[in-house]
């Protein structure tokens, strides 16, 4: 049985075609061994090394070997020794550049082997014909035509065209327009070089227009590094940016269902979030709109359904259920958004009731929000985007009856700090949005359990600063008012700057 074991684990050959010629029984080797050791042995390459590796062709070593023999052979110059058919063109090549191209580098040596056997058998003919006569001289280089059929339409002949540049030069510009195309070259080709490139410039391209097409060539091949940068960017701009333009519509359901679990999402509150859904899926059901819509209009047409039942419960609706379950609906606790909630006819009347049922316990209780546990993942979320212009800059939030001061300040060129202060209602200018139909708590201290974070980009990455999450009880009379200080050193702008918190029981 050991015997038996040990014939199985070692290598398998067969017998194949008329010559009995040996070769393995790889999928990936289409080659066979007779083919390879004759190649090896024009090229002095050792043939037990190629066996290692046999799918690759020793592809590297093949090219050193062919730059040798071309310029010790004095028949190095401008003209083309390789054809390439493709895309209805001839492209004219050459062999020590298009061996950056594991494509074209297989294709080159696959009518290489076969142009040796054909030059081969026509030289037996001639030495037949003429066993003692003059055999005229062969020219030294021979141009090689080789082709490939490319099916994938996003590979236009212009950014094939550009792909075969790269061959020759490093520093080719690209745009956005023809990125992709230029990209999907480079994937056929196996031009790795290339390929990166197009990866890099468009994670550094990310805007609302570009988003969408970027996401989906990073899904198509599989290139985990710029669907990362996709849902990183769209994290951080979803609502400030991207809400505000058409080009919301053309985000794909994947990736925002995505942004929208992702812990780094970026909001101003979860009222603002909402209604950047709203309008998604406003788009999403009026393909003809062309312009960003205003809210109310947005609010008239989810109005407009039959009030049977809410608009998540209908046929339209119920697909995009799991987007807005993702919300933070206990985070809306302006007593005029409830109501809009309310009206709208879009949420099943549970979570309107659940959500309601929360507040008044909350309220009841002093603001202890005793059904929010997990600061990560319920907890309430504001933001700050502090721009360029900034030196100081601040918004004020009042949640039961609590009124806080979330704010950003400049000290030079490259240092930010970030905090939030507890302030007294009578410190608000009246009449102020955030103190209209509040109430009041006249609590001296109240518990908070927060965190606060910030991100920019710098150079095509993402800087992030955060605290921990902190403890702490908030007072009016300093130093007990004002939260920990999130000091950070940095170049980039604007900053987002989060603030997360939940009332703890106390």
């Amino acid at each position: 049985m050991k015997m038996l074991n040990s014939c199985r684990t070692r290598l398998e050959r067969r017998i194949v075609g008329a010559t009995n010629r040996w070769r393995f029984p790889q999928d990936h080797f289409c080659g066979d061994l007779l083919a390879l050791s004759q190649m090896c042995n024009v090229l002095n390459v050792d043939l037990d090394e190629a066996l290692k590796n046999p799918d690759r062709l020793c592809i590297s070593k093949f090219q050193k070997l062919f730059s040798e023999n071309i310029m010790n052979s004095g028949t190095q110059s401008g003209e083309a020794d390789v054809i390439l058919e493709c895309l209805g063109f001839k492209w004219e090549l050459h062999h020590p550049q298009i061996f950056q191209s594991g494509t074209l580098a297989k294709l080159y040596l696959t009518a290489l082997i076969q142009n040796m056997k054909s030059s081969q058998r026509e030289l037996d003919k001639v030495q037949k014909a003429h066993p003692s006569g003059k055999i005229k001289k062969r020219s030294p280089v021979k141009k090689i035509i080789i082709s490939m059929r490319i099916n994938d339409p996003a590979v236009t002949r212009v950014a094939f065209a550009l792909a075969l540049k790269n061959l020759y030069m490093k520093e080719v510009e690209m745009t956005v327009d023809n990125v992709l195309g230029v990209l999907a070259s480079a994937h056929i080709l196996q031009f790795n070089r290339l390929f990166q490139k197009c990866v890099n410039m468009m994670m550094n391209r990310l805007a609302p227009s570009t988003i969408k097409n970027f996401y989906l060539a990073g899904c198509k091949y599989e290139e985990e590094q710029l669907t990362m940068a996709c849902e990183k960017w769209l994290a951080m701009n979803l609502v400030p940016l991207v809400g505000t333009q058409i080009h919301l519509r053309q985000i794909p359901e994947p990736l925002l269902y995505k942004v929208l679990k992702s812990p780094r999402l970026f909001t101003f509150s979860e009222f603002h979030l909402l209604k950047t859904l709203l309008m998604w899926v406003y788009l999403q059901m009026n393909c003809k709109v062309q312009m960003v819509p205003i809210h109310e209009t947005i609010l008239a047409f989810f109005n407009s359904f039959p009030k049977k039942c809410c608009f998540l419960e209908q046929d339209p609706g119920q697909n995009w259920m799991p987007l807005f379950l993702c919300l933070r609906l206990h985070g809306i606790t302006s007593g005029k958004d409830l109501e809009v909630l309310k009206h709208i006819n879009f949420f099943p009347e549970s979570w309107l009731v659940r959500v309601t049922a929360n507040h008044y316990h909350a309220l009841e209780s002093g603001g202890n929000m005793v059904h929010l546990k997990d600061l990560s993942t319920q907890a309430m979320r504001f933001g700050l985007l502090f721009r360029q212009e900034y030196t100081t800059y601040s918004e004020r939030i009042s949640i039961y009856g609590y009124f806080f001061e979330i704010k950003g300040i400049k000290h030079d060129p490259t240092s930010y700090s970030f905090s939030m202060q507890r302030i007294k209602h009578t410190d608000l200018e009246c009449p102020s949005p955030v103190c209209e139909h509040s109430t009041i708590s006249l609590r001296s201290e109240r518990l908070v359990k927060y965190e606060i974070q910030a991100q920019t980009l710098v150079d095509g990455r993402w800087q992030e600063f955060r605290t921990n999450q902190i403890m702490q009880k908030f007072g009016f009379i300093k130093p007990g008012c004002k939260s920990h200080v999130l000091k950070i050193q940095t170049v980039g702008i604007p900053i987002y700057a989060s603030f997360a918190f939940i009332f703890p029981a106390s």
